[in-house]
């Protein structure tokens, strides 16, 4: 519960900020991608600049989100070969509580006293 009122706290801060930033920068920006004749630009694209912003913003938390991942790679790959040791030693320890209790087993018949038949 803390964690939502904690999320919500910095969520609507965030929101209306972002729809703040989009309504003052609603003019339309020409943005050119060919540097050697900027004047009659082959490529150039004209969106408002909030637009800019916000993609810039996505890109931004998309690489930096896979740089993290990428980065702990090798993290996960030793929790997995950990996790892997974990479940053979688990079914071994099985394995050998099993055997343990059949030898019980076995030793407690062969030790019980048999009853001699008596014939009426």
């Amino acid at each position: 519960m803390l964690r939502r009122i904690v999320w919500l706290l910095i969520a609507i801060p965030a929101g209306l900020l972002l729809v703040t930033l989009a309504v003052a920068n609603r003019h339309e920006v020409r943005l050119v991608l060919d540097p050697f004749r900027p004047e009659n630009p082959a490529i150039s694209l004209a969106m408002p600049l909030y637009a800019y912003i916000f993609i810039a913003l996505v890109a931004g938390v998309l690489l930096g989100g896979t740089a993290t991942w990428l980065s702990q790679a090798r993290w996960r790959r030793g929790a997995r070969e950990q996790g892997r040791a974990a479940a053979r030693w688990h079914a071994e320890a099985d394995r050998l509580t099993r055997e343990r209790d059949a030898a019980a087993a076995t030793k407690t018949a062969s030790n019980r006293p048999r009853l001699a038949a008596t014939g009426s």
